[in-house]
């Protein structure tokens, strides 16, 4: 429509050589390149060890953690905290980061109801995602769900067909260009939020767990 104006996307506020991810999450603070910035209350960039040997990458941050301005402090969170205990993951070992770093929502009266991030948050906030691995040098990454998924394997991604699956990473990535490391591996997983979700959570838990299991012994190895 003429005078819909495009959003930018995140490539104007990503430093041109970042030194550290501190040095990205300062930048991050400030980023217009997508809508949601207007409504949520901050950025929720990546935390975690700056030499992780495992990169988790989820979908986008939620209510408490638009609040805190932490990624994977809520109910999701806990619950991923207690998978990778029982997975076996030394949680040292781990960063942790969103696809989308804004907290996309709806107000259902006082309450911020979750929304899926469509195409173009994902695209828009990419190049942020694309920084932190260029500054990072795990031996894994962990996709947790779709859009996580989406976003580094491209649109045909599904979880129900490749989870717990060890995959070459990044040449199983949409554009492995984007992302000039050694060749490790990437498993793909579901979100704990889907745990909280489920009929039977013991059995979607135990799923996550096993899926983890997985990550745990490809790190091993």
């Amino acid at each position: 429509m003429p005078g819909t104006e495009v959003p930018p996307g995140a490539q104007q506020w990503v430093p041109a050589q970042p030194h550290s991810i501190d040095e990205l999450k300062q930048a991050a603070a400030g980023c217009q390149g997508c809508d949601l910035h207007e409504n949520a209350t901050q950025t929720v960039f990546g935390r975690g060890a700056p030499h992780a040997r495992v990169v988790f990458v989820g979908e986008q941050p939620g209510d408490v953690e638009d609040q805190k301005g932490l990624p994977f402090v809520g109910p999701a969170g806990r619950l991923l905290r207690d998978a990778v205990d029982d997975a076996g993951i030394d949680p040292a070992d781990l960063y942790i980061t969103n696809s989308v770093k804004h907290f996309r929502f709806e107000m259902r009266g006082s309450r911020r109801i979750h929304q899926t991030p469509g195409p173009a948050h994902i695209t828009a906030c990419r190049p942020w995602l694309v920084a932190e691995f260029a500054l990072l040098q795990p031996e894994l990454v962990v996709l947790l769900g779709a859009t996580a998924g989406k976003a580094l394997l491209g649109p045909s991604f599904r979880v129900t067909r490749s989870r717990g699956q060890l995959m070459p990473w990044p040449a199983s990535a949409e554009h492995p260009e984007d992302f000039p490391v050694a060749e490790i591996r990437a498993l793909a997983t579901i979100h704990p939020s889907a745990v909280l979700r489920a009929d039977n959570r013991e059995v979607a838990y135990q799923g996550l767990v096993d899926d983890l299991k997985v990550a745990a012994a490809a790190i091993a190895a």
